[in-house]
């Protein structure tokens, strides 16, 4: 992999240990995916912020990243904690996780990363614009940065999207890449998709079939990304296939940035069809159909 001068020093500790360790796994990571170099990012959405999910391993190592000297080199934001940072004894949580998951933000705040707590760092400032690359962890939040903005993410772990703001870099790999961004599945709507339910269930049905893929999906340029509403289909559709499948990318002719680029459209495609939303319902309401 090729590294720049000041990447290279990085490497070798000369900002510090927290630096160091930060570009350790950006570049084991890079070398795992065949990298060639990497890309500056722009912003970075982290994930894995949640003491039930981090423990007490989790909460020292960010501890222990902080005190290296670690700062974020670009704007970053936060996911969801483990609880609401006000009202937790309202909501019938212990006193002793309370206070475990406010050491844990404010490790995170000692780095330099805002204290948001959101999936959805869209609407609140971390808008970036089509082309930007970034490092955003949340799987619903990279489905709508690469697929409503066109920006350029791949489903960063908490830990290496951490890494990318605290270096300001990524590897160059995945949906960063042109030919990673074609749609490698043809996804035909031949039902009609009324309301936020329906994308949902639409969403999931195009999930499963799709499962890793690019989905194209053609059937719904009645929407409009310019209106809050239709923001909120996409946002709702691209959740539902990641949470089904594993979509970080979709197209939707007429709609998506990238939908009308000849390299999307180009290439022929398997072709699958939605012709009923019932399945979808069916298994979002009773779990998987046959189990």
């Amino acid at each position: 992999m090729r590294l720049s001068d000041e990447e290279q020093a990085m490497l070798a500790g000369a900002a510090g240990a927290g630096v160091r360790k930060a570009m350790e796994i950006v570049v084991a990571l890079g070398t795992i995916y065949g990298a060639q170099d990497l890309v500056p990012v722009t912003s970075v959405q982290v994930a894995g912020v949640s003491y039930k999910n981090l423990g007490d391993a989790g909460l020292e190592f960010l501890a222990d990243w902080a005190a290296q000297g670690a700062r974020v080199r670009v704007p970053t934001t936060l996911n969801p904690a483990g609880l609401d940072l006000v009202q937790w004894q309202e909501l019938g949580f212990s006193a002793d996780f309370a206070a475990r998951q406010a050491q844990v933000i404010e490790a995170f705040a000692a780095m330099g990363v805002a204290a948001t707590c959101t999936c959805t760092p869209y609407l609140i400032g971390n808008l970036p614009v089509r082309g930007e690359h970034i490092a955003w962890s949340e799987s619903s939040a990279v489905s709508y940065a690469n697929s409503v903005l066109g920006a350029r993410t791949n489903r960063e772990g908490g830990p290496s999207a951490l890494a990318a703001a605290i270096v300001g870099r990524t590897a160059r790999y995945g949906l960063h890449l042109d030919d990673q961004r074609r749609a490698q599945v043809h996804i035909q709507v031949r039902c009609p998709v009324r309301g936020l339910a329906d994308y949902g269930a639409l969403g999931h049905l195009i999930g499963r079939l799709a499962r890793n893929r690019v989905p194209y999906i053609e059937g719904l340029e009645a929407l409009t990304p310019e209106s809050a509403y239709g923001r909120d289909c996409l946002k709702t559709l691209g959740a539902a296939m990641a949470a089904s499948g594993a979509v970080a990318l979709y197209h939707v002719a007429g709609v998506t940035p990238e939908a009308g680029d000849a390299e999307v459209a180009a290439s022929p495609l398997e072709r699958l069809v939605v012709d009923s939303l019932a399945p979808g319902y069916a298994t979002l309401e009773h779990g998987e159909i046959g189990a």
